[in-house]
């Protein structure tokens, strides 16, 4: 009889969604961090709030979009295993886990130092590292809780979260009483911005971390009913309330404050550092240390409960994908609770909470949020342009790719700063990644390799050479792109990398394809004949997926391919292809075959980041007559002797003028043209000519569907941002 693995169920509503983003907001920032804040900033400690809102806000906008539209367990690890290329979701959900875990501790470790201070208020003696003993109690405690379900653990944090709104809401309510009976009170706020602008991005800074707690609540996106309504909605709410708890404390406490002497009320506050708020509680509230001391304790406990389960989610995620072991995605029958996760994470923070320096450690936690947001942002961009409208969503970011792009540049700057400020925060950061990459190739990769595209078996040659090229096994034709790929590999001393994709249904087990290996095996006997009578090292890789993108997204990764040969066609299809790919790409439409081209075409771009790539690839196209069409944004000397060059390497050379505004139609007419006029058998072109799009610019790609030559389409694998700033770099210092 069939069984079914357990799945998580939707038992949180939008309250319970909700208190979970208040809490991890919130922690133990309400009262530990304003009072330092204060100090920084002064009453204009308000104005470094609201900043981090509108900071916030264009990453919160990404959560929102992807949140509502795929809520999935992992949050930003799953969206950006959507969006970006390998390694980058191992090391989003590797970092995202160590930097929850790293809270995890820092909040129980805090609960465990409040309720030592609150031992010595009531003149108990603690015993010799009771905060320790305390901090171990609070995670096993509430670790069981996350083991019973998501209810009873969105119904303690809910009690947790409310009971701590309780208390701040005392402070502010008797704050606001106390200024409503003094007339003075408005003195406080005269000297409004007393260490300036400085001032307040030192408080925008050490508050930031404090908005960041958003993020669990898209953890919980397999566990939450209605998700497309009630994620977006719990994002913008919690934010919204965590801005206004945090400017109503502080404008209470430097109103409400009586220092007693002539020193404001902001000084006071900031003097005392973390105990600040405190200190100013004891002046208008009667008992107002111990209230402080019992929120602090609190806020603590809500933001552990959350953590906690957020931690667990994270790698609930890396199981169900094999980047961790996928022991830590079990799902417990009756609570319906990833039940290995939180046991393992629960351990992890009680060993880090015990025998690290968490302090330290705990300063790369900001440093690590930064980068998965600014990796989220980058994820939402390309997850739009893949899916567009295949995906449902409940909320769109507006003005789009704007403001995840001015998201990214946010996040970098901030991170930017914590490393000059805090460079600790960079090394450990540094460290864990370093040891991530270990296990990655170690262990992670292999087993999602063996789980989703496993290899059947290898063939071929022993010997490797470095200059590696990847070809498809196309059944229709088999023979056509690898002439392609072994003209390539001839010509770069490479070795040619046959893949053959057994593809099965998502319904049926992987397992299932192993009845076609023999077939697959035999198929390859024509093609094994063209490949040894030219000599060129080669391994024929029958692989089974379920998706043949994953095969080859698997292959370049596994076997270290520098090139894929593809068809263009298919390649403009595979927007999937397209985004994840991690290797250069030599895209073809054959019409006249490679054997028989005679005349080769390129088209040059000097400032193009694939252009390089389209001159190695007309060098590859040896015994030809080769001519380029130098289109040039260089002026004198430079362009001078980049068109001497050209001609260097035997090339002739066919001068364009470029115009100042460049249009799809300009490039189009212009490339007909010179293919008219030149009559080539084959067209070498750069995946972006000018900054237009050749692959998916339609105008480009019905010229390319008229000419009768063969087209091949380079693509150089390059981070374009990172290109762009070179260009840029190199305009600044030519002038």
């Amino acid at each position: 009889m069939a069984t079914h693995e357990p799945k998580l169920v939707r038992t949180l509503g939008l309250l319970d969604v909700i208190m979970i983003g208040i809490a991890a907001m919130i922690g133990g920032a309400m009262f530990v961090l304003v009072g330092p804040a204060i100090g920084l900033a002064g009453p204009a400690v308000v104005i470094a709030f609201l900043m981090n809102v509108v900071i916030t806000i264009f990453t919160a906008m990404s959560y929102a979009e992807l949140g509502s539209s795929i809520p999935e367990v992992g949050g930003g690890y799953r969206w950006i295993r959507e969006g970006l290329p390998r390694p980058m979701p191992f090391i989003n959900g590797w970092l995202g886990w160590f930097a929850h875990i790293v809270a995890t501790s820092l909040y129980a470790v805090s609960f465990g130092t409040f309720m030592q201070g609150l031992f010595a208020l009531a003149g108990i003696v603690a015993l010799h590292n009771m905060d320790k003993v305390f901090a171990t109690i609070a995670i096993i405690a509430l670790a069981y809780v996350n083991f019973k379900g998501t209810s009873p653990t969105g119904k303690t944090g809910n009690i947790i979260t409310l009971s701590q709104l309780a208390i701040a809401l005392t402070f502010i309510i008797s704050g606001l009483y106390i200024m409503s009976t003094k007339p003075e009170w408005t003195v406080q706020f005269s000297d409004f911005a007393p260490m300036g602008v400085a001032g307040v991005l030192a408080a925008m800074a050490l508050t930031f971390v404090a908005f960041e707690g958003y993020e669990v609540i898209v953890q919980a996106g397999e566990e939450v009913r209605n998700p497309r309504r009630n994620i977006p909605i719990a994002i913008f709410i919690s934010i919204a309330c965590v801005a206004t708890i945090y400017s109503l404390i502080a404008v209470t406490a430097i109103g409400a404050t009586n220092t007693g002497s002539d020193m404001p009320a902001w000084r006071f506050i900031g003097i005392h550092g973390e105990l600040g708020i405190m200190k100013a509680a004891d002046t208008f509230i009667p008992f107002g240390a111990l209230m402080v001391l019992a929120g602090g304790m609190v806020s603590m406990l809500a933001a552990l409960n959350a953590s906690i389960f957020s931690s667990a989610r994270v790698a609930l995620a890396m199981g169900r994908y094999y980047n961790l072991p996928h022991v830590l995605s079990m799902i417990h029958a009756k609570n319906r609770t990833p039940y290995v996760a939180i046991m393992v994470s629960a351990g992890i923070t009680l060993l880090i909470a015990y025998f690290f320096p968490l302090q330290e450690i705990a300063k790369a936690a900001g440093l690590i949020f930064l980068v998965l947001f600014a990796q989220v942002n980058a994820a939402v961009i390309n997850i739009r342009r893949l899916y567009a409208e295949r995906l449902e969503y409940g909320f769109k970011i507006p003005l789009f790719p704007a403001i995840p792009m001015i998201g990214i540049l946010l996040n970098i700057a901030l991170a930017l700063y914590i490393v000059v400020t805090q460079p600790v925060s960079l090394l450990v950061m540094v460290v864990w990644i370093a040891i991530g990459l270990v296990m990655y190739r170690v262990y992670s990769f292999k087993q999602e390799v063996e789980h989703t595209a496993p290899l059947l078996a290898s063939t071929g040659y022993l010997e490797r050479k470095d200059f590696r090229v990847l070809v498809q096994y196309i059944p229709e034709d088999p023979i056509k792109l690898v002439k392609y790929a072994l003209k390539v590999a001839e010509s770069a001393d490479g070795e040619v990398n046959i893949l053959r994709v057994i593809t099965i249904p998502y319904q049926m087990p992987l397992s299932s394809g192993v009845a076609f290996v023999d077939d697959t095996i035999r198929s390859f006997a024509p093609v094994r004949s063209v490949v040894e009578e030219r000599k060129v090292p080669y391994h024929y890789l029958p692989r089974i997926a379920h998706d043949a993108t994953d095969a080859i997204l698997a292959s370049v990764e596994e076997q270290k391919i520098d090139l894929l040969v593809y068809e263009l066609d298919r390649f403009k299809r595979n927007r999937r292809l397209q985004m994840l790919l991690t290797c250069d790409a030599m895209l073809v439409r054959d019409v006249k075959g490679i054997d028989g081209s005679k005349k080769v075409l390129a088209f040059y771009d000097d400032e193009g980041e694939h252009s390089r790539l389209v001159l190695k690839c007309i060098e590859w196209m040896k015994d030809t007559e080769r001519a380029v069409v130098y289109l040039s944004r260089l002026e004198g000397i430079e362009y001078v002797n980049e068109k001497d060059r050209l001609k260097a390497h035997g090339y002739k050379v066919v001068e364009a003028s470029v115009p100042d505004r460049i249009s799809d139609r300009w490039l189009t007419n212009l490339m007909v043209e010179k293919v008219k006029a030149y009559e080539p058998d084959t067209i070498v072109l750069p995946a972006t000519l000018l900054g237009i799009d050749v692959i998916n610019n339609m105008s480009i790609v019905r010229a390319l569907n008229m000419v009768n030559c063969n087209v091949v389409v380079v693509r150089h694998f390059t981070i374009h941002v990172m290109h762009q700033a070179k260009v840029m770099l190199k305009r600044i210092l030519q002038r």
